[in-house]
């Protein structure tokens, strides 16, 4: 789809900038930043929703450099938002940035549908802080234009079977590399996390607070526990939730695969489980063959621009949530009778004009963190995948695209510190979007950190989410109160989803 003349303004803007930044030096980036500029707050754009009256969110702008090793390079806008603290001044605990994941996600709009969903403790403690991260929505928004052809529809089929595809799926990547490179040139090594969480420092200084409260959800737990890293001292009370673990970005990528086979496999039975609402099999033997059938129609004959790539996207957006499963299972059926897909298409949200964005952002974030693969091992990884199931979901390995990018990192991204105080993590048992044992992983990283646990959950994103009431109060009492709880915290979530009528 063609970019929007205010995106392609800010696209030039920034590939301008990059162009003429030298190499990145080897040496750290610095731990001070420079003094703040002014941020004056006014209006928002029309993709910032109203809060309801008596709240009022307003929108602005910050100059930051595109290089945190060189404040005098070329500079860049943050986008940020505010909704200020619903409570009387006794009740005000300063500012909570948030940050909804990605990498790639839209901060901006956050800061109202978060703040909406908050118990009312923490909206009346916090002014709420929402941003686009650097190369997301209206901070210089990264651009990889046709990205090897990932936006063609029907797109290839992600999962290569034979030499011949093999050797196609890794020239696509290498091509979408390629093209990463011609439109973002120099600024690739810049749209980093390490050099978003200095933004997040600069949103700090610049607000006047002596500390960054945090929520970060999923990619924003990798996010807030690079801020602790670089910024320690400066980190405040700070919610991981839905934790992505300290591995590098194509380590992530293949564990998260594995964790979805899990969890198709938990779909399968549960649709099997209510064969008079799904009609797609009693046995999970039974639904796996309708869900293969399916595939395998629509990689041998796409329906309108949707294909073995778009159904594959479509299963790895609705495993991550339950309230999906139903309507998965509903499109699967609904194609199965009639040839039809449409009931399987994404929702606009995850598949409409900013996935553009959102898709360049993720690779060139998670190229810019850490070290990338090599061509042998993708395809060695592919084997053991196809081993453990032959028609496994590969949707979410995006970092293999590092394995031939431009511009490579020196380091790894840092995270967490013993120099920073403890964090509060949440996790879901079952979440197979960001696997539990990321928490696990990571809270050693931020000694004394605790871990609340929602068992007995299959859902990606817990805090102020799910409406479990023994993890939303503990959380809030962490943020309004600043204590921790005395040991790990294990809450009883839902199970497995209520099996909803079925429309008529």
């Amino acid at each position: 789809m063609p970019t929007p003349p205010r995106r392609a303004a800010l696209l030039c803007a920034l590939a301008t900038a990059a162009t003429l930044l030298p190499a990145a030096p080897t040496q750290a980036i610095p731990r001070t930043t420079t003094p703040p500029t002014a941020l004056r707050f006014g209006d928002c754009p029309d993709s910032v929703p109203t809060p309801p009256a008596p709240e009022h969110v307003e929108c602005g702008r910050l100059s930051v450099p595109m290089d945190w090793h060189r404040p005098q390079s070329p500079r860049i806008e943050i986008a940020v938002s505010r909704i200020r603290a619903s409570g009387t001044p006794a009740e005000r605990r300063g500012i909570l940035l948030v940050n909804p994941g990605g990498p790639g996600g839209s901060g901006l709009p956050y800061a109202v549908t978060k703040r909406a969903k908050l118990p009312a403790g923490v909206r009346r403690s916090y002014d709420v802080i929402g941003f686009d991260p650097r190369g997301v929505g209206r901070s210089a928004p990264a651009d990889c234009g046709p990205m090897g052809g990932l936006f063609d529809a029907p797109g290839t089929d992600p999962v290569p079977v034979g030499a011949t595809a093999e050797k196609e799926y890794l020239a696509a990547l290498h091509a979408m590399a390629d093209d990463c490179a011609g439109v973002a040139a120099a600024a690739l090594p810049h749209l980093s996390t390490e050099q978003t969480a200095h933004d997040m420092d600069a949103i700090r200084a610049a607000l006047g607070q002596p500390k960054t409260n945090f929520l970060g959800v999923s990619y924003g737990s990798y996010l807030g526990a690079a801020y602790a890293a670089r910024f320690p001292h400066r980190t405040g009370r700070m919610v991981l939730d839905s934790v992505v673990g300290p591995w590098n970005w194509y380590d992530f990528d293949a564990r998260q695969s594995q964790a979805l086979l899990r969890q198709r496999d938990t779909f399968l039975a549960w649709v099997a489980a209510h064969p008079e609402r799904f009609a797609l099999g009693g046995s999970a033997s039974a639904t796996r063959a309708s869900y293969l059938s399916a595939r395998r129609g629509l990689a041998e004959h796409p329906v309108n621009g949707f294909g073995p790539a778009e159904f594959d996207r479509a299963v790895y957006r609705a495993l991550g949530r339950t309230e999906r499963w139903a309507p998965l299972a509903d499109g699967l059926r609904g194609y199965l009778r009639t040839g039809n897909p449409d009931a399987l298409r994404p929702a606009a949200a995850f598949d409409g004009p900013d996935s553009r964005n959102y898709e360049a952002a993720n690779r060139i974030v998670k190229c810019a963190d850490g070290p990338a693969p090599t061509p042998h091992r993708i395809l060695t990884d592919l084997h053991r995948m196809r081993r453990l199931d032959p028609q496994p979901i590969l949707t979410g390995m995006e970092a293999t695209t590092c394995a031939y990018w431009h511009q490579r990192p020196h380091h790894r991204t840092p995270l967490g510190s013993p120099d920073a105080p403890p964090a509060l993590l949440v996790a879901s048992e079952h979440d197979p979007v960001t696997p539990i044992e990321g928490a696990h992983r990571l809270r050693p990283l931020l000694p004394g950190s605790r871990l609340i646990t929602l068992h007995d959950d299959y859902s990606h994103g817990v805090f102020a989410s799910r409406g479990n009431a023994c993890v939303d109060a503990t959380t809030a009492a962490y943020l309004t109160e600043g204590t921790l709880p005395a040991k790990d915290v294990h809450c009883t979530g839902p199970g497995l989803p209520e099996v909803p009528q079925q429309a008529h």
